[in-house]
């Protein structure tokens, strides 16, 4: 990557920044560190909710981990399962640094439920929050983005529900395949503005939810014998918000280290 701030002058916006343990906090440090003004989201409640928790010392120790609010931070709490929160998010951003040039929809609603177990309620949860969020994410995040500033992109989050059976956690994986779906025709909506829509699956992240054996599968089926850290995908995302992804748009990218899901 050419520069040491190759996102100076740039804002984004990056969603699920609510445990410094996550992806999201690693993206957002990396777009600041390389320049970019950044808007953070978070949701604690979804966190807590989980066999994970939320992060021991809470969002505003987070907020103060990336330099605290200011002129290059802003945060917003809201749930996306309401229609309003994802234009709350990318107006917030506005508000704050005048224009949004990225957005990195990070977050996820995790959900196990298997055939027998699922529900309605979860189905429609879960969807709300990973899928259409993010469509709606991407909407106003191309209502309000001035296409005479440069760089302008969409960078969404799968998983790996496209290489192979998630059975366990049917409504996550159904409504993270429709987010892998949807990435073409959004680059497609999009690319005439000049703004690239792209998706990673990070493949196995050490963000601390994994139980011991899964963590121990996991780690033998990946020719590195780890798992992936949090500050890899940042890189990645880091890339495709710079000038030197313009190319590419309209990919799922599969950023896995080579994992062997045959051998677990």
């Amino acid at each position: 990557m050419r520069g040491s701030t190759p996102l100076a002058g740039r804002v984004a916006v990056v969603t699920g920044v609510s445990r410094r343990a996550g992806l999201g906090f690693a993206v957002a440090r990396e777009l600041l560190a390389a320049g970019a003004r950044v808007l953070i989201h978070s949701w604690v409640p979804h966190d807590e909710s989980q066999p994970w928790g939320a992060d021991p010392a809470g969002v505003a120790e987070l907020v103060k981990d990336l330099g605290g609010e200011g002129s290059r931070l802003a945060h917003v709490a809201v749930d996306f399962a309401e229609p309003a929160a994802p234009a709350e998010v990318i107006n917030r951003a506005v508000e704050a640094f005048g224009a949004v040039d990225v957005l990195v929809a990070n977050h996820a609603r995790s959900s196990k439920q298997s055939l027998t177990e699922v529900t309605a309620a979860e189905l429609d949860l879960s969807w709300a929050v990973n899928a259409w969020a993010s469509v709606l994410l991407a909407q106003a995040f191309t209502a309000v983005h001035d296409d005479s500033r440069a760089g302008g992109r969409v960078i969404l989050f799968t998983s790996g529900q496209h290489l192979a059976p998630m059975s366990q956690e049917l409504p996550y994986a159904i409504s993270k395949g429709a987010i892998h779906q949807m990435t073409l025709s959004l680059s497609d909506a999009l690319i005439d503005r000049g703004i690239t829509v792209n998706t990673i699956n990070p493949g196995p992240v050490d963000t601390g939810w994994a139980d011991p054996d899964l963590a121990g599968r996991v780690g033998h089926a990946l020719p590195a014998g780890r798992w992936g850290r949090p500050e890899e995908v940042a890189r990645l995302v880091r890339w495709l918000a710079s000038d030197d992804s313009a190319w590419i748009t309209g990919q799922v990218i599969n950023s896995e280290g080579g994992f062997r899901r045959r051998v677990m």
